[in-house]
């Protein structure tokens, strides 16, 4: 009998374990939305209409089939300031073979396009409004943290969901796999 207590108590504090775990990560931004499963989350970012910094009205759709690094971020973002020349680098390095970022701005289009200008962003700039920071939530960013990132491999599954700033040589390991 105690043999058999002691295995339901190591059970129960594991699923504790687990489910403290489970909702530390989603509060981190880990999660999704509810009632959602990632390619639920994957078709809603593919079929996101936002403008470009020109006025265009662009999808993420047309990328459909890339290894895809869709990147949330402001230009008074210092995390995000740090880790622009880096996804600059990357998409030079991979791009011909298939990989395409695009950065969701979430600030003003004179100022996105003046800080394109001056990091040389050499990827697709969409400005995020309304309806982005709506899809910022559903992909498991409730919080809002900026930057954020999305890693979509070519079938349209969703790797990987980056809170904060990312470095090099993470993000660099995750695309290699996927190329």
């Amino acid at each position: 009998m105690k043999a058999r207590a002691l295995a339901v108590l190591i059970v129960v504090a594991g699923a504790s374990a687990a489910a403290g775990v489970g909702y530390h990560l989603w509060s981190r931004g880990g999660g999704i939305g509810p009632g959602m499963d990632t390619l639920e989350v994957v078709e809603r970012v593919l079929k996101a209409q936002l403008a470009d910094v020109k006025g265009a009205t662009r999808s993420l759709g047309e990328w459909r089939g890339s290894v895809l690094v869709v990147n949330y971020w402001a230009t008074w973002c210092a995390p995000c300031r740090e880790e622009i020349p880096v996804f600059v680098r990357l998409q030079e390095r991979y791009g011909s073979r298939g990989l395409q970022f695009v950065g969701i701005a979430i600030d003003q289009p004179d100022k996105v396009a003046e800080f394109a200008r001056e990091f040389h962003i050499n990827y697709p700039l969409l400005l995020g409004g309304v309806e982005a920071l709506e899809l910022l939530r559903q992909v498991g960013n409730r919080s809002g943290v900026l930057p954020y990132t999305l890693v979509i491999d070519r079938k349209g599954n969703l790797v990987s969901r980056e809170p904060g700033g990312l470095k090099e040589a993470r993000l660099e390991s995750l695309i290699q796999l996927l190329l």
